[in-house]
Parts: structure tokens; C-alpha cells; sequence
């Protein structure tokens, strides 16, 4: 009698911490393993499914642009259509908030996309990315996880890419859900997900690289530097406010001058609970910058605000279709 076919994985690998072993001349870890060396250090993979290797660059997280990311997605699109039952991409976790998000604005198969990566490198004590790698393939390969979107996997728990953020710059479980919570985990190698349902649909890809910067506002801002930045070549800029999404009146002045000219989004430099949209009426508050022309953010931060923007504007979006896209997406 055969044999039950195993499941096929496709496994990319960015480079990142989870790539990195020493190198004598900085005289510090450096990304050096690529995809097959980095799965040769995971026990019992290959008795679960069959993988498929991909070394799609050998670079720290830092140094990822988002044309890579829509690139990564475009390959793992193609595995999938060439008989992946889901994929992983590995890479630095320095960007994975980021990166796992822009992905998710253009995921559009029903098969798992799942991010992982490492806070420890390669040859360090207690390496934690073939226990991530594991844990990544184990849901990528879980009809619990398929329609989820694009999921991140770290220490065993299961995130959205819309809601995840890396919360500590060095401990095994940096990453957190802050809204709305972790939707699973991985418990002996068993995948345990909450539904969750999927917000928008995939958008087309990009034709270009826009500019949109990010800046967050502080104690004493009042517009010196988004002034500045509006003889710049930019298409759009998104800012960080206080609290629900409010900013000094010279700030909230050069908002109304910037928002004539490219779009201008305001999230909330908290990491949690959003924007508001109708409780506070001051100026410089989200009911006087709406008014201004500005796009209040709902529930995304800072950097998954300019992911969005520079997304739809790298699609052609009208003002209009952008302000729907944050209105729906921003209040998941």
C-alpha cells in the first residue's frame, strides 16, 4: 500500500538573525546561512512534510525594501500554485512587524504565508530559530490556518500580520499582539488557532516606489519638519500623534497646508487602541484634522499606516479609495 503523501512546504529565507553566525572581521554575527543550511539545524521537519528551499537574499532585516517584500510574496505565490500547501519566509525580525504586514496587502491565496525569524543567532546559546522554523511550518501546513491571511510564528505563538509589533528589542518573546491579543499557538506540535476573519481584499501590485515618509510627533512640534519635507518630492506622509490622535495647533496648521497638496495620515504613536474620530473638537485634535483633510489611522500604527499608504498609492488609489482602504482597515 503507498504511502500518504506528506504535505509540500515552500521555505524562503531572507537572511536576518536566524541566517547569522560569527564573522571574524566585524567581529560580530552576520547573515551567512542561506535556506538549506538554515532547515539542516531543524529536527524532524523532514518527516512532516516535504520542503521546498529558497535563498531569496542573504541581508539583515534592516536592510529589506518593500519591492523585496512584493517580490518574496510573488514567489510564494508561485509555490503555491505550483503545489505548496502553504509557505514560510524566514528573515530579521528587526522589520517583521512591517514586513509581514505589506505582505498581507497582497496575500490572496486561501494557503498560509508565515513569517518567523529569530531573536538569538545560529551558533548562538539556546538558538531559537529552528524551534521558530519548525513552529512556522507547522502552522503553515494546518488547515486551521488556511483563510487566516498572513500569520507570524515566534516563541510558539500565533499573530496576525495586522495587529503584531515587536515589543522588546531582545527577549525570545518580543513579539506581541497588543490589540485584541496572540489568534493561536503551537503546543507539541499541535496548531491551535481563534477564527479570525480577513480585512479587505488583496490589493494589485505596485507600479512604482512612492516616497511617504513617517514622523512621530513630540513635546514642542509645531510643524518645523513636515514644513520642511513639503518642498520635498514625497506622495504622501503619515504622522504619529499624542494619545487618540491629536497634535500641537502650529502642527495641526501644517497638516491642513500638507493635506492640499498629498495625502496625510494620522495614527497614534501609543502601539495600542487607535485613533479616535468623533469625541475630542480642540484644534489640533481628530475631529479638527479631519476637518483639515487629514486621515485619521483607526487601529493601525505608525508603520503599518505607511505601509498602507504607500501600497495604494503604488497602486494608483484616489484620494477617495484611500480614505475607504483606512476606514475599513483601520477598524479591524
Amino acid at each position: 500500500m503507498a504511502g500518504i503523501a506528506k504535505p509540500i512546504i515552500a521555505f524562503g529565507s531572507l537572511g536576518g538573525t536566524i541566517t547569522m553566525t560569527p564573522a571574524r572581521a566585524s567581529r560580530g554575527i552576520e547573515p551567512s546561512l542561506n535556506a538549506e543550511g538554515l532547515l539542516a539545524s531543524v529536527p524532524g521537519l523532514g518527516e512532516l512534510a516535504e520542503v521546498r528551499t529558497a535563498t531569496l537574499s542573504t541581508i539583515p532585516g534592516a536592510s529589506l525594501q518593500p519591492l523585496d517584500i512584493v517580490g518574496a510574496v510573488r514567489w510564494a505565490q508561485e509555490q503555491v500554485d505550483a503545489g505548496a500547501s502553504g509557505v514560510v519566509l524566514a528573515q530579521g525580525t528587526d522589520t517583521l512587524e512591517e514586513t509581514s504586514y505589506l505582505a498581507e496587502l497582497y496575500w490572496d491565496r486561501p494557503e498560509p504565508l508565515v513569517f518567523t525569524g529569530a531573536m538569538r543567532g545560529a551558533a548562538q546559546l539556546s538558538a531559537d530559530g529552528p524551534a521558530n522554523v519548525l513552529a512556522a511550518c507547522q502552522v503553515a501546513m494546518s488547515t486551521a490556518a488556511r483563510n487566516a491571511g498572513v500569520l507570524v510564528v515566534l516563541d510558539n505563538v500565533v499573530h496576525l500580520a495586522t495587529r503584531v509589533r515587536k515589543a522588546h528589542s531582545t527577549a525570545l518573546g518580543a513579539f506581541q499582539s497588543l490589540d485584541g491579543g496572540a489568534i493561536g499557538s503551537v503546543r507539541e506540535g499541535h496548531v491551535r488557532l481563534n477564527a479570525s476573519a480577513r480585512i479587505g481584499v488583496p490589493l494589485s501590485a505596485p507600479s512604482g516606489d512612492p516616497q511617504v515618509p513617517a514622523l512621530e510627533t513630540y513635546l514642542g512640534d509645531y510643524g518645523s519638519i513636515l514644513r520642511s519635507l513639503r518642498g520635498s518630492p514625497l506622495d504622501g506622509v503619515v504622522i504619529s500623534a499624542f494619545g487618540v490622535g491629536h497634535v500641537s495647533t502650529g502642527l495641526a496648521d501644517e497638516i491642513a497646508a500638507a493635506a492640499a497638496e498629498f495625502p496625510v495620515v494620522v495614527a497614534s504613536r501609543t502601539g495600542s487602541g487607535g485613533t479616535l474620530a468623533s469625541t475630542y473638537g480642540f484644534s489640533g485634535s481628530e475631529l479638527d484634522l479631519q476637518r483639515r483633510g487629514a486621515i485619521m489611522a483607526g487601529s493601525l500604527d505608525g508603520r503599518k499606516s505607511r505601509l498602507l499608504l504607500w501600497a495604494l498609492l503604488g497602486s494608483g488609489a484616489s484620494l477617495q479609495q484611500i480614505r475607504s482602504e483606512f476606514g475599513e482597515r483601520g477598524n479591524g
